[in-house]
C-alpha cells in the first residue's frame, strides 16, 4: 500500500520533472546493478562525433555517481527546484520549460568541451536552482538548518558546499554561468529599452507539448451551447 501511495504521489508531479528524475534514478540503478557502466555514459567528443555514440550527449546529464550522499543530495535538489520551476513560472508552458533544458544542455556541452567535463548533471541542477532563485529573489531559504538567506545566494552556497566536500567547483560555475545567460536573455534583456526576446521556443515543441489555447473569438455551434437543443 505504501508503494501505491508513493506511485500515486509521483504521478501528481509535473511531466518534465517526473521524466527527468525517473531517468536519473533508473540510470543510476542500472549502473548499480552493473547493467551499464559509467564508461558507456560519460561525454566523450571523440566517441560522439567519430563513433556516433550520440546517446552520450544525453546520458552524461543523467548519471550523478554511485548511490551515496552525493547522489541523494543532487536528486533532492533536482526534484525540488525542477518541480518548483515547472509548477511556478513555467506553469502551462511545458514547451518553454523543455526548451530551457535543451538550451542549457547544448550550451553546457559546448562549454564543457573547454573544461574536459565528463558528467554535466550537477551543472544542470545548479542551472535550475539559479533560474528559480533569480525569479524568486525575496524567498528566504534554509540551507540544511544551518544558514538562512535569500534565494539568489543559494547557487553560491551549493558551490561552497561542493568545495567543502573536496569536489571541483568547475561544474557548479558552469551551471551558474549558463543559468545566468538564460536568465539574462529570457528575463532581463527583453525588458531593456530596445530589447527583445531572443530565445524563442520552436513551434513544433509548442504543438507537441502545450495544450492548445481556446480562441476567445470562437462562437460555439448551437448544439454546443448550454440549454435545450432547438430542433
Amino acid at each position: 500500500m505504501a508503494w501505491q501511495g508513493l506511485a500515486a504521489e509521483f504521478l501528481q508531479v509535473p511531466a518534465v520533472t517526473r521524466a527527468y528524475t525517473a531517468a536519473c534514478v533508473l540510470t543510476t540503478a542500472a549502473v548499480q546493478l552493473e547493467l551499464l557502466s559509467p564508461f558507456q555514459l560519460y561525454f566523450n567528443p571523440h566517441l560522439v562525433f567519430r563513433k556516433f555514440q550520440v546517446w552520450r550527449l544525453v546520458t552524461n546529464f543523467l548519471f550523478f555517481g554511485p548511490l551515496g550522499f552525493s547522489f541523494f543530495f543532487n536528486m533532492l535538489f533536482v526534484f525540488r527546484y525542477c518541480r518548483m520551476l515547472e509548477e511556478g513560472s513555467f506553469r502551462g508552458r511545458t514547451a518553454d520549460f523543455v526548451f530551457m533544458f535543451l538550451f542549457g544542455g547544448v550550451l553546457m556541452t559546448l562549454l564543457g568541451l573547454l573544461g574536459s567535463l565528463f558528467f554535466l548533471g550537477q551543472a544542470l541542477t545548479v542551472m535550475l536552482v539559479y533560474v528559480w532563485s533569480r525569479r524568486n529573489p525575496q524567498v528566504r531559504v534554509n540551507f540544511f538548518g544551518l544558514l538562512t538567506f535569500h534565494a539568489p545566494f543559494l547557487p553560491w552556497a551549493l558551490m561552497g558546499f561542493s568545495l567543502l566536500l573536496g569536489n571541483s567547483i568547475l561544474v557548479d560555475l558552469l551551471g551558474i554561468a549558463v543559468g545566468h545567460i538564460y536568465y539574462f536573455l529570457e528575463d532581463v534583456f527583453p525588458n531593456q529599452p530596445g530589447g527583445k526576446r531572443l530565445l524563442l521556443t520552436p513551434r513544433f515543441l509548442k504543438l507537441l507539448l502545450d495544450t492548445p489555447q481556446e480562441d476567445p473569438n470562437y462562437l460555439p455551434l448551437p448544439e454546443e451551447q448550454p440549454g435545450p437543443l432547438q430542433q
